[in-house]
């Protein structure tokens, strides 16, 4: 990996778009330290500590601890994601979404532009949602509870968050076109990146408290580790169907005969079924941010109950990660158009008659590999909470986080290497 960051910067031209990504990326995290206007300075930090199971905790996970600060930055870039996984699965249930996505570039570049209409929207609604827990909480400066002051705040203070998340999408932006890497994916793994050092700062704390905790945070680290060598082993791992496409002759030349493979990742649908069950699992804790029941009530008791080092919180994360897996899955890969493309280009599976029975034959294949991968995804998200019962000890990387971090690093190393293989190839003329 070093060998190839130390290439990568000996070319001019990835030494050029590195640095501008490296720049982009400061400026996102400068961006993260100016407070929202009319926001007292730390009152949320206590809140979301205290409810980092919610969905407010996971925003802040994403946006590097803007969230808890109440900065301009605090949505980061989370009202896009929701956006495009809003667009994505809508592009299944509507027929003229379906149509564009089937387009190529053109369709591609107008479902883009819907969903930066759908990210402004959910901006907004997040932004507004945002205010009042800041109005719950106390977090707003004196004078501006009240009367006309109250409203101007609430308006200066939706529109900084929503202008704070546009900043964000443009600056992402920005990096897909002119520097290195997928920019979401860039922007996200700067917020998470930004807490480790509050993960390093928890265990250290707690191997200086000694006792039990000399044995369980090295095993902690060791268990992290052997997550990141699982994720790494698992984003890699495919399941090959192998094709036979059959000869045919036109003209006094022959085609076909080839061999090939259809490749089907075992983690296929990444972390969207993790976040998906995250997100309802987060609705108790989120409503009980707001609405603050009353100690001994049945929904003080409800929210306790799902607690993230609850067994009733573990069970359900496992069940919904296994059911929006193969849901995700379901979306992503229809057996039957494969079977039908197949067909249609003389392809055939070895032993499986075309048609129904290649399509039959592939959603089993489908079925077995969704099973894997949504077990890997339940044992990388449930680490941390189990961890957390067992230790006592919370730690602020999630395995969600833990996800997109060696995926956005693994995918920008295969995206580095590809480019130093092209500028080095030596071609026939040389």
């Amino acid at each position: 990996m070093f060998q190839v960051l130390k290439n990568a910067f000996s070319n001019p031209d990835l030494r050029k778009r590195l640095i501008y990504t490296m720049i982009i990326v400061l400026i996102f995290r400068v961006g993260s330290a100016f407070l929202a206007p009319f926001v007292s300075t730390g009152v949320l930090n206590e809140v979301v500590a205290n409810n980092s199971d919610s969905f407010f905790g996971i925003l802040n996970a994403f946006s590097g601890g803007a969230f808890g600060n109440a900065t301009v930055f605090a949505m980061s870039i989370s009202p896009y994601i929701t956006a495009s996984i809003v667009i994505q699965l809508l592009t299944v249930a509507i027929p003229p979404l379906e149509r564009l996505a089937k387009e190529g570039a053109l369709g591609r570049k107008k479902l883009n532009k819907i969903t930066r209409y759908c990210f402004i929207v959910m901006a907004f609604i997040q932004a507004t949602a945002y205010y009042f827990m800041l109005r719950n909480y106390n977090a707003i400066s004196s004078g501006f509870t009240s009367g006309f002051a109250k409203y101007f705040a609430a308006a200066i203070i939706i529109l900084s968050l929503v202008a704070g998340a546009a900043l964000t999408v443009w600056l992402a932006d920005r990096i897909s076109d002119k520097g290195f890497g997928n920019g979401t994916s860039i922007i996200l793994f700067a917020g998470i990146i930004a807490n480790l050092p509050n993960t390093v700062a928890i265990l250290a704390e707690n191997f200086k408290a000694g006792g039990a905790n000399y044995f369980t945070v090295p095993l902690g680290v060791l268990l992290l580790f052997a997550i990141i060598v699982l994720i790494v082993v698992m984003n890699n791992s495919e399941r090959r169907i192998p094709i036979q496409y059959a000869k045919r002759v036109v003209g006094r030349k022959m085609y076909g005969g080839q061999s090939s493979y259809i490749p089907i990742k075992v983690a296929v649908s990444g972390v969207i079924p993790i976040i998906f069950a995250m997100s309802i699992l987060a609705v108790p804790s989120t409503i009980a941010a707001f609405a603050k029941p009353e100690p001994g009530s049945f929904w003080e008791v409800l929210v306790r109950s799902f607690s993230t080092t609850g067994w009733i919180y573990c069970v359900c994360y496992l069940l919904l990660i296994i059911g929006f897996s193969y849901f995700y899955v379901a979306i992503q890969y229809n057996p039957v158009e494969i079977a039908n493309n197949l067909k249609q280009n003389n392809g055939a599976i070895a032993g499986i008659r075309p048609g129904r029975s290649t399509a039959i034959f592939i959603q089993k294949i489908l079925s077995k590999i969704t099973f894997i991968g949504a077990l890997f995804l339940a044992v990388i998200a449930l680490f941390p909470p189990i961890y957390s019962a067992i230790t006592n000890i919370n730690l602020a990387l999630g395995g969600t986080s833990v996800i997109i971090v060696v995926g956005v690093a693994l995918d920008t190393m295969r995206q580095l290497e590809s480019e130093l293989t092209m500028r080095h190839y030596k071609g026939f003329l040389e």
